[in-house]
């Protein structure tokens, strides 16, 4: 999080001594690792036992035969997340956190046990062919491992039981098999059972799980030797190209979001109990969809999927690019093999994604030939992986999703590989406009008729400490951010054959290489990066959920400040109320300010700001009954006239160039948007807002990373050929802080994701110029580039004394090329 760019990748150690105790000596011994990013090498007593490849999936290492005697077994783990070419994700926008970041077991069972397979899953393999209201076939096939014997071989005589209990624990079917095996062998055994009659079908809205429990048991003692239990969830589905999703032959609209598994201070680290705190945000919100993105997760996840009534989809890692190598392809298909056999008893599951927004990063720019048959062998391994997806896990559907560029991936072939299209779009946020959303949408069911649409990413970013009442596209307000998500939502909602609308993101994620308003955060979550819900995630809530709702959104915006109307006490500023309810009443400090009705799920009110705390108090009436919401706004009154005694000035923080407010959370204060000069105010006197040339997305500043400050708004944007600023303050004694960072000559963070070309890098400006205060020089010859280079925080205080209704006069005078000034703060101290 600091603002060197990139960060460590290479390898740690972990080392781990451990005792066998004497009763499991005889036992198959074996670790499993749930999670190692993203090459490990396991030593057990100084002899290598595996080397695994990827960093998201689990795997088994046997260790029988390397502990010694006396039980003692030192471990040794060798963890490598360097940039590997024949590994995926090659690129990508998260962090590639490395080590050993999910839990890692010791597992010992009996020597005749269910396999520990190569792949990691479970050897017990869970179907249901045929599904219906009236009856449910359940199939379930069983790899069994018979230990080797010295001398003469003999025979097991085994049983396999598997017992299908509801929900409240009552055995509703069960199969049982006598099996004789002969030693040093893996067995596969199947059970069919009856139909079932009248299933308990699991759905969203009804998450119903059966049990089942399937042991190996000896046929002489009766003990069991093994046993593994599963969920069971009777549900059959279907995803057609013109009407959407069908559950149980029910429509269901799937509206979630994608999930990146890293938390502040844990990085992927996370237990699992704030992993499955993650699901029941998402269920709270209302969604019913969850795309695991962009590569297998904790168990824990789909655990919760299952249990809570979520639909989701899982992914391997294969992001932005590939490698065209045989490495590669195979290291790709094994990390496929590895994610259905580790997640194929879920019934949450619909869809395996094979690739995301695989073409972005095209190779051979400069080569079209060369680029093509780099597109035909991205399509062969995409050929390759749905084949063998169909083959391993023939009752599922296979997915793609695929940037924005429709003509590219359409044109290679993509398209037709799998049986549904992912479209992750963002027109009216990286390029484009919002308009252009709902033309894609058409456009793919007019020349894909036949293939199924999902919007498997969208989201705009929303800096839960920018604000805008004149929200611009990407200004990283929460305004700007709500307006693009009403409009995306409401165009899918209203066509049938947009099957799914998933948010990207669940929460804000780490990634390293990106600037912006909060370096290293991509901030498109409906809950930030501490889970705290954003004003999104309200909107939400009054869309999709049944039951009544109501929540003030800007409650999070809890400090707020603003001039007073004109001749008034008070401060009039827009606040927005979500709900599912007809109407809105909302109280200020206990004085109705009315009812408003509400529209696309918001209630817009006009509200009187009091110096202090506001407390609100929303009301909506619903099943015969009040239902409230509170919130508690601070708030700083500013005076119309500076010398005003009524309202008296305190301090002002401002933001130069900008159209946006900026909430430090940490200092507690709020930073305003310049205005032009009016006398008996403040303001600026000539000059205009930065805006880096030939930039297709900034409407004003820059998203550059600015060092040496966590305040980055503060100077991301400035005045450019500012003449003077004044305040028309009372007489007394005031600390004024100015506030500088060169930004031109910044080239910005030309993200891969933009859909537009951005700028190529600008020439370093001259800039040198002469500060004054009220006639005297503070700062002679002042050249930013020359003293700190650009994009570095630069803050000059200075304590003085208002005399004579003066005020306070900054003066700018240019030596060489435009002055600037970013932001000012002033504080009145007596």
């Amino acid at each position: 999080m600091d603002d060197e760019p990139g960060y460590y990748r290479g390898i740690g150690w972990y080392s781990r001594r451990i005792h066998i105790p004497a009763f499991k000596r005889d036992k198959h011994l074996a670790l499993y690792f749930e999670g190692a990013n993203q090459l490990a090498t396991v030593y057990v007593n100084g002899r290598k036992a595996v080397t695994h490849t990827g960093g998201y999936n689990g795997f088994y290492v046997a260790i029988d035969n390397l502990v010694k005697e006396d039980g003692l077994a030192d471990i040794l783990v060798s963890v490598d997340n360097s940039f590997n070419e024949a590994i995926a994700p090659l690129t990508a926008d998260f962090t590639f956190f490395g080590g050993l970041y999910r839990n890692v077991s010791l597992v010992s069972t009996e020597s005749v046990h269910f396999e520990m397979p190569a792949d990691g899953g479970s050897s017990v393999y869970i179907t249901t062919p045929i599904v219906s209201a009236a009856a449910a076939t359940i199939k379930i096939k069983s790899s069994i491992v018979t230990p080797e014997q010295t001398g003469k071989s003999k025979k097991r005589n085994l049983l396999l039981v598997s017992e299908i209990r509801d929900a409240s624990g009552v055995l509703v079917s069960s199969d049982s098999r006598k099996l004789q095996l002969p030693a040093g062998i893996r067995h596969e055994a199947t059970q069919e059972f009856k139909p079932l009659p009248d299933p308990h079908l699991w759905s969203t809205s009804d998450p119903y799980l059966y049990t089942v429990s399937t042991r190996i048991v000896d046929a002489g003692t009766k003990s069991v030797l093994d046993e593994i239990t599963n969920p069971l969830g009777f549900r059959w589905y279907r995803f057609s190209a013109d009407s959407g999703f069908f559950l149980n032959d029910k429509p269901v609209k799937l509206v979630g979001a994608s999930r990146h598994q890293d938390r502040p201070g844990l990085g992927n680290a996370v237990p699992s109990d704030l992993a499955r705190e993650d699901v029941g945000l998402l269920k709270k919100m209302g969604g019913n969809f969850l795309r695991v993105a962009h590569y297998p997760q904790d168990q824990a996840i789909l655990d919760e999927c299952d249990r809570l009534g979520i639909i989701a989809s899982v992914e391997i890692p294969l992001v932005n690019e590939i490698t065209e190598s045989e490495a590669f392809y195979n290291n790709s298909e094994q990390m496929l093999r590895e994610m259905i056999a580790q997640n194929h008893n879920h019934p949450s599951v619909v869809m395996w994604t094979l690739m995301n927004e695989i073409m972005l990063k095209p190779h051979f720019t400069n080569d079209k030939e060369r680029q093509k048959v780099y597109y035909a062998n991205i399509v062969r391994l995409a050929t390759r992986l749905d084949s063998l997806t169909r083959q391993l896990d023939p009752a599922r559907y296979t997915m793609i999703a695929n940037h924005g560029d429709f003509d590219r991936y359409n044109n290679t072939g993509l398209t037709k590989v799998a049986m549904i299209v992912g479209w992750n779009l963002y027109s009216g946020w990286y390029g484009g406009e919002l308009k252009d959303f709902a033309s894609f949408l058409d456009k793919h069911h007019q020349r894909l008729p036949d293939k199924p649409l999902i919007v498997s990413e969208y989201g705009a970013d929303a800096d839960p400490r920018i604000r805008s009442f004149t929200p611009v596209k990407f200004d990283k307000s929460m305004e700007y951010a709500l307006g693009f998500h009403q409009y995306y939502l409401n165009e899918m909602l209203k066509r049938p054959f947009c099957i799914a609308a998933i948010i990207w993101n669940l929460a804000d994620f780490n990634s390293e290489t990106r600037e912006e308003t909060m370096p290293h955060i991509n901030n498109k979550g409906m809950l930030r990066w501490d889970r705290l819900p954003k004003d999104l995630y309200h909107y939400y809530q009054a869309k999709l959920l049944d039951k009544p709702f109501v929540k003030i959104i800007s409650a999070g915006w809890n400090m707020r400040t603003g001039i007073t109307d004109s001749g008034k006490l008070v401060s009039t500023q827009p606040l927005q109320v979500a709900s599912n309810a007809a109407s809105v009443e909302l109280r200020l400090n206990g004085q109705s300010l009315g009812k408003k009705q509400t529209t696309d799920g918001l209630a817009g009110f006009d509200v009187p700001f009091t110096n202090g705390t506001n407390q609100l108090q929303a009301l909506i009436t619903a099943e015969g009954r009040e239902i409230p919401d509170f919130a508690a706004i601070n708030f700083q009154l500013q005076p119309w006239s500076l010398r005003d005694t009524a309202v008296p000035f305190t301090s002002v923080n401002i933001l130069l160039g900008a159209k946006r407010m900026y909430i430090d959370e940490i200092l507690q204060q709020v930073w305003v948007p310049e205005q032009s000069y009016r006398p008996g105010s403040w303001g600026s006197v000539g000059g205009k807002p930065f805006n880096q040339s030939g930039n297709g997305r900034l409407p004003y500043g820059s998203d550059k990373n600015i060092s040496g400050t966590w305040d980055d708004p503060v100077y991301q944007t400035q005045n450019v050929g500012l003449q003077e600023f004044r305040l028309d303050l009372p007489d007394g004694s005031y600390e004024l802080t100015l506030h500088f960072a060169e930004l031109a000559g910044v080239a910005g963070a030309s993200l891969v994701y933009n859909l537009s070309e951005f700028a190529k890098a600008v020439t370093h400006a001259e800039r040198v110029f002469d500060v004054s205060i009220n006639g005297r020089l503070l700062l002679a010859d002042f050249n930013m580039t020359a003293n700190t280079g650009v994009a570095k925080a630069i803050a000059k205080k200075v304590v003085l004394e208002v005399r004579d209704g003066k005020g306070i006069t900054i003066g700018l005078t240019a030596k060489k090329g435009e002055p600037v000034l970013n932001a000012l703060q002033v504080r009145k101290l007596y």
